[in-house]
């Protein structure tokens, strides 16, 4: 991103892009608990921005070096009963129905991940040549990835693998099949200037 600060931390009109966040999901589900990891380095400015929204009682916990060491330190502060999800502090854009509509699934399934249609064509690369794939047998993966707190839990216990791109996949590795929802198309992860860009537009 380019920018002095992280990029969760980065304002869209005036507001932290994480507030953005959190505020999105304490609409779409006002008594659900929300747990907020992040670098410990990050806490002072945490604690700086975190007046400028109205949520209350917002957990906090220090994540760990990788994705998977962050979720694994989310997750000891999180009781055995329920549905977890894992979201994104970078996609403020998660429509109230997508939230709703993975945490009902996964209630009822155990599991429950957002996903959209490709909309460009696509073509798979080997060494010097690549080949057009058919579209329609691929999705884009989104968050907030949805599960039964002990099936997450009992997943998170496998050592760590370089195939383990999401959470989805790392329930996966554990023997677990994982039920799709349809997610947004605005639901953007904002990671370049461009996305902030355009950020900027949909808010």
């Amino acid at each position: 991103m380019g920018a002095t600060v992280p990029k969760q931390f980065l304002e869209i009109k005036g507001k932290a892009i994480i507030l953005h966040t959190l505020e999105k999901f304490k609409e779409a589900l006002p008594l659900a608990e929300l747990l907020l990891v992040l670098p410990k380095s990050e806490m002072p400015l945490w604690q700086e921005i975190s007046g400028g929204t109205t949520v209350e009682n917002i957990k906090t916990t220090s994540g760990g070096d990788t994705r998977f060491e962050s979720v694994k330190a989310g997750l000891r502060l999180i009781g055995s009963e329920g549905v977890v999800g894992v979201h994104d502090a970078v996609r403020p854009f998660v429509s109230i129905e997508t939230i709703q509509a993975a945490f009902n699934t996964a209630e009822s399934t155990g599991t429950a991940v957002p996903v959209v249609d490709l909309k460009d064509s696509i073509r798979k690369v080997n060494s010097d040549q690549s080949v057009a794939v058919n579209r329609s047998n691929f999705k884009i993966v989104q968050t907030p990835q949805c599960f039964d707190v002990d099936i997450l839990k009992k997943a998170y216990r496998q050592e760590f693998n370089t195939s383990f791109t999401d959470d989805a996949s790392v329930v996966e590795a554990d023997g677990i099949k994982v039920s799709l929802v349809m997610g947004n198309y605005s639901n953007i992860k904002i990671t370049t200037v461009e996305d902030l860009k355009v950020a900027e537009a949909l808010i």
